[in-house]
């Protein structure tokens, strides 16, 4: 399906102070992954004020969000926040930017932020990527999409594309999802990076999974669904190399807590993987 290189990532999303977040970075650089990515708030900070301090401490580590809520911010102001931080960070910043998600009203509210329904966010986001690429050199923009609209906007629109898999989802579900992504990219299918944010590594309670998707993580792994891997490398190594045989599959995240079983998997697929890094 494809030859690109794999990629690891974490996505971070809590940050008590400065120096626990720089040291966070420094840790996910020297573990060997590739990119950290801030959520939107992180844990009721704007990560648009942690993410160049991360790209501070660190050399190689990319940068990014996952994914900024574009009903939270003025689309001129971000232009000039993404394009400084792509200048000033030469070019290791990564745009994560979507519609927003369920239960965010508060938080727009709070900044005075309208936030209408879903179709209407999606009217406002197309037009805030319009305005986004009128520079030419410019991050790399990561869509996270599920549902049709988003689907197909991220189609014509985004570098990396990650499936918004629901945590439940079985493997012929995803390969629903993945099939019906490749019929709207078309011709733009090998130039679009696919990736997948997993909930969890192994098979461990994990008190936060649970409180957010409904569902905590032994009967995810003991179900099949594709949003948890095994914690065991080398078998967390076949089946990312098979989500890549059939899916397309090159870039993976997972939520900080899973950091150091995540580098190890890293590591192992990283020693035996065909394709070129």
């Amino acid at each position: 399906m494809t030859s690109k290189p794999f990629r690891f990532g974490i996505v971070a999303g809590f940050s008590p102070d400065l120096t626990a977040w720089t040291a966070q970075a420094r840790q996910i650089e020297e573990l060997g992954l590739d990119t950290m990515l801030a959520t939107d708030p992180v844990a009721g900070s704007d990560p648009l004020t942690l993410v160049p301090a991360a790209a501070a401490v660190t050399g190689t580590l990319r940068v990014g969000t996952f994914v900024l809520a574009d009903p939270f911010r003025d689309p001129r102001q971000l232009d000039w926040q993404v394009q400084s931080l792509h200048r000033q960070t030469g070019g290791r910043f990564e745009l994560g930017l979507g519609a927003g998600r369920p239960g965010a009203d508060d938080h727009a509210r709070s900044l005075g932020r309208e936030y209408p329904a879903m179709g209407r966010r999606i009217e406002r986001l197309e037009a805030t990527i319009e305005l986004l690429k009128g520079t030419a050199d410019r991050p790399k923009l990561l869509m996270a999409a599920r549902g049709p609209k988003m689907l197909a906007l991220a189609a014509r629109e985004a570098d990396i594309v990650t499936f918004s898999w629901l945590p439940r989802t079985t493997p012929d579900e995803a390969q629903s999802i993945v099939d019906r992504f490749r019929e709207l990219a078309g011709s733009r299918l090998d130039e679009i990076e696919l990736a997948v944010n997993l909930m969890a590594v192994g098979d461990q309670p994990a008190p936060h999974v649970a409180r957010f998707a409904g569902v905590d993580v032994p009967e995810l792994a003991a179900s099949g669904a594709v949003t948890v891997i095994p914690e065991d490398p080398s078998h967390a190594a076949d089946t990312l190399l098979g989500w890549r045989e059939n899916w397309g599959i090159s870039y993976v995240t997972v939520n900080s807590g899973c950091v150091r079983p995540f580098a190890a998997i890293a590591r192992s697929l990283r020693a035996t993987d065909p394709a070129p890094g």
